[in-house]
């Protein structure tokens, strides 16, 4: 049982939180400081990552340290053509000694749920996180069933060119309040990684640094990070931008405005501040806002993406002073 972190209301609590389990994550992943940095902003915000990048970068491992560095109760679905609904929910089973239907709770039920390869299974399955990501809860045979009120999804996927991916469906990418991409390691830091695995994975050796009462108690002190009614406008114009830039079938939503907001917060927290700058909303615009815009036919054809529209934003629309 890691050691609590202090009672406090104020905004040092989310820093302290993020020092924790960068520092502790950054033993077993290797040039991943500015990814955890924007990761640990999705788990003190409330928001669900969707972790996107060719086979072999290291998404999984990413999403187990970061679970192991909590101590909370984590489960992996490894999702494939044959995965059902059910198989995520859970399911109904009648129980012949008492005559009735008993709930046996699937994957779901848990703090941290790791959906691996997300895009391997069909839409509808895809689609059964969809109802516990929005509300945290799952309805199954009319019933409806409470997650815990700490429910984290990290979800990978392979890009949709690959072969035996199905695209996610816009609502359901809408509920991930970050898209992130890995990359390659530079030279060194790929020699750091081996070195690092000669022995022991040293994902065996980490151990919890923060509860869930922790994140919790984060997540309550981010309103003690002050945002302008000029930041709020600010985000208003970029998300609104996104909506009437050419070439851009559907642009971000006001969900995409929340969560740009409340990432923002989180990473002023990290640094100290008690105040969002625009240089925190540039900082997570991309990642908040591009999985969420949809090109025309034309513009998606021609090879353009959401991260490019964003970053042309990001030039155009009025900063405030």
């Amino acid at each position: 049982m890691p050691d609590a972190l202090p009672d406090s209301a104020s905004p040092a609590l989310l820093r302290q939180l993020h020092d924790r389990i960068a520092a502790k994550a950054g033993e077993v992943v290797v040039g991943q400081g500015t990814t955890l940095r924007k990761l640990c902003a999705a788990l003190v915000t409330g928001g669900h990552v969707l972790l996107e990048d060719v086979p072999g970068t290291g998404k999984t491992t990413l999403a187990k340290a970061l679970a192991r560095c909590l101590d909370a109760t984590f489960k992996r679905v490894q999702f494939t053509p044959d995965l059902l609904p059910s198989d995520i929910s859970g399911v109904s089973i009648y129980d012949p000694r008492s005559g009735g239907f008993q709930f046996h709770r699937g994957p779901v039920f848990t703090h941290v749920l790791l959906a691996d390869e997300i895009n391997r299974a069909s839409p509808r399955t895809q689609s059964a996180l969809l109802e516990a990501m929005a509300e945290g809860q799952v309805s199954v045979d009319g019933e409806r069933h409470s997650l815990p009120p700490f429910f984290f999804v990290l979800a990978t996927q392979n890009p949709v060119e690959f072969h035996g991916t199905y695209p996610l469906p816009e609502a359901q990418l809408d509920r991930f309040a970050l898209r992130l991409q890995l990359g390659y390691l530079d030279p060194a830091q790929e020699v750091a990684m081996l070195s690092a695995r000669e022995g022991r994975d040293p994902l065996e050796a980490l151990v919890p640094v923060a509860s869930v009462d922790d994140v919790l108690a984060a997540r309550a002190a981010l309103a003690g990070v002050r945002v302008s009614e000029a930041l709020k406008r600010y985000v208003v114009d970029l998300v609104g931008a996104s909506r009437r830039a050419p070439g851009v079938a559907l642009g971000a939503s006001p969900r995409a405005s929340l969560a740009l907001v409340k990432l923002a917060q989180a990473l002023a927290a990290f640094d100290g501040e008690s105040f969002v700058s625009p240089e925190h909303v540039q900082e997570i615009a991309v990642d908040a806002l591009a999985h969420r815009l949809v090109p025309t036919p034309d513009r998606r054809h021609a090879g353009a993406t959401g991260a490019e529209v964003v970053r042309d934003l990001l030039k155009s629309v009025p900063v405030p002073a």
